[in-house]
């Protein structure tokens, strides 16, 4: 990136070649304006998926920024087509192919090479996902507590602490499948009323949830209290998240196959054996 940052360095200090002089640039948009006033030196990229990009530079570092339509505000970070394209990686060789003398010399360097080298390296990070395989990335980055072995293979489940499906769902798990190490759970915590969102949002925030969780299921009433002072934003995130792929029952579980097929199961499932044997070994 230090390369990529002396190729920009240098569109921004030296004068720009004729092509773009003969037409007007837009005006630096007022979102960007702090920008300028704090003494970083603008760019303009172009115009692609309706934003308006620019580049600056202040104290050595390159950023990149996307205008919205209305010019009132702006996005900061890299911008990709549908197909998972780096968008802003192939404007930035669009100014290098204007040239100049600076540029004749830094290509010495071998600059687009190592920029070729830099967009398929990008472009892995970034591969496109489906919507199943968003989806599931979702959930792994979950708000989400851990029952059973480290080691064994995982599966996702959002529970309600009142849900009487969870609690079944459960004790199919506990002792044959849990306490055997065979699996993993990783409860997402989510809360259907105002009581059941202070008791998830407590079991999130205890040092001792699987102990809490148990003692909920045996009985005790006092394992999960349910304090309306409690912050429940850790729940309302999982909540969000339900919403946004229509997971509108409890238990909901999700777990990746033996072959990467991510699967979903509404409601308690109908055979763990089942799941346990289409999970990665």
């Amino acid at each position: 990136m230090r390369l990529l940052a002396l190729i920009l360095f240098s569109f921004i200090i030296f004068p720009a070649p004729n092509a773009q002089s003969q037409e007007r640039l837009p005006d630096v948009p007022e979102a960007l304006q702090a920008l300028i006033d704090k003494g970083a030196q603008m760019r303009y990229l172009g115009k692609k998926h309706g934003l308006e990009g620019w580049i600056s530079i202040y104290q050595g570092q390159e950023q990149y920024y996307y205008v919205t339509p209305d010019g009132t505000g702006f996005v900061m970070g890299l911008l990709f087509d549908k197909e998972g394209g780096m968008t802003t990686l192939t404007q930035v060789r669009d100014l290098q192919a204007q040239g100049d003398g600076v540029l004749d010399f830094l290509a010495e360097d071998k600059p687009a090479d190592n920029m070729s080298q830099l967009r398929t390296e990008t472009n892995e990070a970034f591969t496109y996902k489906s919507p199943a395989e968003r989806m599931f990335s979702e959930v792994e980055n979950s708000n989400f507590v851990s029952f059973g072995d480290p080691g064994a293979p995982v599966i996702y489940s959002f529970m309600d602490p009142q849900c009487p499906h969870c609690h079944d769902f459960m004790e199919d798990l506990r002792e044959g499948y849990l306490d055997n190490g065979l699996v993993q759970l990783r409860m997402i915590p989510v809360g259907l009323r105002e009581e059941t969102m202070a008791q998830a949002a407590f079991l999130l925030a205890s040092p001792d949830p699987q102990e809490r969780w148990y003692n909920h299921l045996d009985g005790d009433g006092g394992a999960l209290p349910a304090k309306s002072s409690t912050n429940t934003r850790g729940v309302e995130r999982n909540m969000l998240l339900m919403d946004s792929w229509n997971f509108n029952v409890t238990p909901m579980t999700v777990y990746k196959d033996k072959n990467g097929k991510i699967k979903i199961v509404r409601g308690r499932a109908g055979s763990m054996a089942d799941i346990l044997a289409d999970l990665p070994s």
